[in-house]
């Protein structure tokens, strides 16, 4: 089990869109065994790898119901409908808000050995895809607020004891306590 410390906003890793995997190695498989771990031991449903400091197209996921890792993912929204529902981030502890998703999407790219991967995710899968593929864009889930929810939580991260100390690395949190999206392990 190797956990690895998690980048806190502000990190500029988290505001840079990571780079395309190019190289099915041992140093790949690596990295998904270390965000899976990390994960895990953090409580969340899904983890990029500029979470952990790596600037590579990787996130992990395990919703409960569904599990598996993306290598250079993609994806496309299926239908009108939204989801509003509860979002947090493990690189922004703390903070939880309201956030618009789509309710359903088709993820593609491929796995750690450079296979392909497609699957249909809807829900909590659907809103873990679209959160962990907006880290690979540098996007963080509190850009997708409305205007009055990204103004508060702007407030609550200034104010947060992590943010005025200037923290933007922290060890992993442990297991059993609340993830980003509200469920434990």
């Amino acid at each position: 089990m190797t956990i690895q410390p998690v980048r806190l906003f502000g990190d500029p890793i988290l505001r840079a869109r990571a780079a395309e995997v190019t190289e099915f190695d041992r140093e790949l498989r690596q990295l998904v065994a270390d965000l899976t771990d990390t994960m895990h031991d953090d409580g969340g449903v899904g983890m990029a790898a500029p979470q952990i400091g790596v600037g590579l197209r990787v996130f992990v996921y395990d919703t409960g119901d569904a599990a598996g890792h993306l290598v250079n993912p993609t994806y496309t929204v299926v239908g009108d409908e939204e989801q509003v529902g509860p979002e947090g981030c493990l690189s922004i502890p703390g903070l939880r808000y309201d956030t618009r998703r789509a309710l359903r999407v088709r993820a593609s790219g491929v796995d750690m050995h450079g296979n392909p991967v497609e699957f249909a995710a809807e829900e909590l899968l659907a809103r873990c895809v679209q959160h962990e593929t907006d880290h690979l864009d540098g996007v963080l889930f509190i850009d997708r607020l409305d205007p009055a929810s990204r103004k508060e939580a702007m407030r609550t991260i200034r104010e947060s004891d992590w943010f005025v100390t200037g923290v933007t690395v922290r060890e992993s949190r442990g297991a059993g306590q609340a993830g980003p999206f509200g469920r434990g392990r």
